[in-house]
């Protein structure tokens, strides 16, 4: 059965963290989910996210298959247990690649190869604090965007995230991420809030990282979405595996149009979006850019069975 009505979105980095899914520990489509990952990985996932510590979870090379098999894991529950299909779905950076897994365009063992080499790349496409992101909270997009323009002095900064009205995320070279924060702060920002990551994501710095990333994903068989996913490049929705995998290099080195994604969903008559997979953060950016849209999550045992109850509505 699907639902017209519904949307589904799958979360990105940041919202991992130890012990995650710790309630479907005795979950057998869970662990078996996990397995899979492992043997590509080489190393136990679930132990891993389970025992911790932050610190390796952090590492975007451990943090990126950590989410992507978190977050199929409980797709797989969800459809399982007869969970309604929607009528589109979208992942925010790295949950793009949870959303096509899903919607059957790579194959579950393919993407958390992918999703493990992409955070490799990424992490070494700039030295280890020669980039930053940065938090811009309470400033107009337009004044963001002219501040990075301003603070760029022969660097890099730009606005790479668009999460929600009056969220919007900077990344560069850290010196110019810092100046543009405080250029920021002078034109009115609430807040210029440094993010703890490890490279400066969506930025053309990511541009060799994207390079890279494109010989890998050629090599990997992909299929027309069983459902349709709205890309994060455009944002648009793409049902040609050529231009998909086009999309997904453009990705690395393009801004997240996370506003544009929930407002097209509006447009397309999407009045409720689940969120499936870790913590419930684009629950909230959601709301913000759609305030008439209903929202819920599965990421636990409890909110899986409110989530089933809320689609089916």
């Amino acid at each position: 059965m699907q639902n017209s009505k519904l949307g589904v979105v799958f979360p990105g980095q940041g919202s991992q963290k130890v012990g995650m899914l710790g309630d479907f520990s005795d979950n057998i489509l869970i662990r078996n989910t996990f397995t899979e990952a492992s043997a590509v990985l080489d190393y136990d996932l679930w132990d891993l996210i389970q025992a911790g510590p932050d610190t390796e979870l952090a590492k975007t090379h451990i943090t990126q298959p950590a989410i992507l098999t978190a977050s199929v894991a409980l797709w797989r529950l969800y459809r399982d247990q007869d969970g309604v299909v929607p009528a589109i779905m979208a992942g925010h950076s790295l949950g793009e690649y949870s959303a096509l897994t899903c919607a059957g365009v790579i194959q579950f063992a393919d993407a958390v190869a992918l999703v493990q080499k992409r955070g490799q790349y990424m992490q070494s496409a700039v030295p280890l604090g020669a980039g930053a992101m940065a938090a811009i909270m309470g400033l107009d997009d337009d004044k963001v965007i002219a501040a990075c323009k301003e603070a760029g002095q022969g660097e890099e900064v730009a606005a790479v995230n668009f999460n929600s009205p009056g969220q919007v995320v900077i990344a560069g070279h850290t010196d110019a991420v810092n100046r543009a924060g405080e250029l920021c702060k002078e034109a009115g920002a609430k807040r210029a809030l440094p993010l703890p990551v490890s490279a400066p994501f969506h930025s053309v710095l990511m541009k060799p990282a994207a390079e890279k990333f494109a010989g890998d994903l050629a090599s990997v068989e992909m299929q027309a979405p069983a459902i349709p996913v709205l890309q994060n490049f455009g944002p648009v929705k793409e049902s040609d595996p050529e231009q998909i995998r086009q999309n997904l290099v453009s990705q690395i080195f393009n801004p997240v149009p996370w506003v544009d994604t929930i407002n097209q969903f509006a447009t397309d008559g999407i009045s409720k979006v689940l969120e499936i997979g870790p913590g419930k953060v684009l629950n909230g950016l959601n709301k913000r850019i759609q305030p008439d849209m209903e929202v819920a999550s599965a990421n636990d045992n409890a909110s899986l069975v409110s989530a089933l109850e809320f689609a089916g509505s």
